[in-house]
Formats: C-alpha cells, structure tokens, sequence
C-alpha cells in the first residue's frame, strides 16, 4: 500500500486536527514503538515457520539415507549361501525324455 504525498499531508493535518499539536510526538511514539513489535512478531513468525519448514524436510532426508545404506547392505544371497538347502543339488529333469509328464490337459 503506497501513499502519495497529499495523501500523507491529509492523514497528518486530520491526526493535528483530531488530538492537537500537543498529543502529537506522544502518538508518534506510540505508533512507532507498535510498529516495532509488529516487525518482531513477524519475523519471529517467519523465523518459526523456517524452522518447521526445514525440520521436516531433514528428517525426510535422514530417513531415506538410511534406506539407501540398508538397500547397499542388504544382500539375500548371504543368507542362503550357508543354508544347507542350498548345498543340495536337486536332480534336473528333463521333461521331453521323461513319460511320466502329461502335460497341460485340455476340456
């Protein structure tokens, strides 16, 4: 929101008109002192927000390092190399020599 000149003259010659010349440096102190605490405010709001905005986002990022090393670390193959059932070499049949196998029955 810009003001012109003549819109501040007119604001200034209303608040003389309104409390005296009197009141005058006394409102200005006041309404700078409230102009103080409202920019406090808002940048300590700002401030919580990045904050909050932030805090997620390096969790986040936390989590999916650590599921990236698991993904490096984990091999499945470890596991079952000293399974014994792997040791075990299961005969391979071979289907087209073999009688026994039907097939797919059709109706």
């Amino acid at each position: 929101m810009e003001l012109s000149i003549g819109e501040m003259l007119m604001i200034a010659l209303a608040i003389v008109v309104l409390f005296g010349p009197d009141k005058l440096p006394e409102i200005a102190r006041g309404l700078g002192e409230g102009v103080r605490k409202m920019r406090g405010a808002v940048d300590d709001i700002k401030t919580e927000i990045m904050k909050e905005a932030d805090n997620p986002v390096s969790e986040i990022k936390k989590e999916i390092e650590k599921v990236k090393q698991s993904a490096q670390e984990f091999n499945p193959l470890a596991e079952k190399k000293n399974d014994s059932f792997l040791k075990q070499e299961t005969p391979k049949i071979d289907l087209s020599e073999d009688d026994s196998h039907e097939g797919p029955v059709s109706r």
